[in-house]
């Protein structure tokens, strides 16, 4: 197993796959959601770890973003001899010298900075990272995205984002692909805007499935990413719940209706297989299912961006 030295995992697994939406691409039931491997204190050797660990268990989808610290810089050196076997998505829109955030220059920098970065010919997919709506209807990011597809950079262009912002762009008909949150305490989307998404036979990626695992957390996690998920916790009093967190979480999220992949950010390779142990198991009893819409219902928070 790619000269593992632990024993988080005994045995290669496959994960089950999906149809991305009318892509054409395959995706598995879960990704790898790669903020945590670009983060300083992470080293370029442990990035590896867990992206040899992800695929000795059959995940196939990687997410990344420009703004993930040295994630695509890590990936990009990972890669290649791994090419053929992975669906790479990556976030663009902002963070150019000399351009301004969501113009034409700064997507179209953005993609090709990607393209070098992450040392491949085409990504496969680029999402606009979570711009507001005011941005979207202007039209600019979104033609300069459409563009790079037209020229063979991009093979599906896409949208990452919550709300209105994420209604619109669905009903636009301009996008292969969307990235939501989907968890137990954050299902707006799940409700409201990934039923359209099947009609239009759209990717979805559900981001933030195991919601930032606030239930590690005693109490009110301040300052922390994840606080808001924490209070909502709290909220509808389901702190006392008995069972497995990550498992329910994991299958809550990867068997929602509507999406094609759930995307676990971890920079540990037991948790990512701990996860994939989780959705093995398949969708959860639909009366469970229904015990956390019913929890959700009674507060209707919005998408957290």
């Amino acid at each position: 197993m790619r000269g593992h030295d632990c024993c988080w995992v005994d045995i290669f697994r496959t994960v089950e796959q999906r149809p991305f939406g009318r892509t054409g691409l395959q995706v598995s039931v879960l990704g790898l959601g790669a903020g945590h491997i670009g983060r300083p204190d992470q080293t370029p050797q442990e990035a590896v770890r867990v992206l040899d660990a992800a695929l000795d268990l059959g995940i196939n989808f990687v997410d990344t973003a420009r703004g993930y610290g040295y994630s695509e810089e890590r990936i990009g050196r990972w890669l290649g001899a791994h090419r053929d076997e992975i669906v790479i998505s990556t976030k663009v829109g902002y963070d150019i010298p000399g351009e301004d955030d969501w113009s034409q220059e700064a997507v179209i920098g953005g993609v090709d900075r990607a393209l070098r970065t992450l040392c491949t010919d085409v990504l496969d997919i680029v999402f606009l990272h979570s711009c507001d709506l005011d941005t979207l209807q202007r039209g600019e990011a979104i033609d300069a995205l459409l563009a790079c597809q037209e020229s063979g950079k991009v093979r599906v262009a896409g949208y990452s984002g919550e709300n209105d912002a994420l209604a619109w762009a669905v009903a636009s008909g301009t996008f292969g692909a969307v990235q939501t949150s989907v968890n137990i305490v954050d299902q707006a989307s799940l409700h409201r805007t990934l039923p359209a998404t099947a009609e239009q036979e759209l990717g979805v990626v559900a981001k933030r499935p195991l919601a930032n695992v606030v239930w590690r957390h005693q109490e009110r996690p301040v300052g922390v990413y994840g606080e808001e998920y924490w209070c909502r916790l709290q909220a509808a009093e389901l702190q006392a719940f008995k069972g497995d967190w990550t498992e329910t979480a994991a299958r809550f999220a990867a068997f929602a209706p509507g999406v094609s992949t759930a995307i676990v950010g971890t920079s540990s390779p037991r948790h990512l297989a701990e996860a994939v142990a989780a959705v093995e198991r398949g969708a959860l009893p639909e009366e469970e299912v229904q015990r956390w819409y019913d929890a959700y219902r009674v507060h209707g928070w919005p998408g957290d961006v």
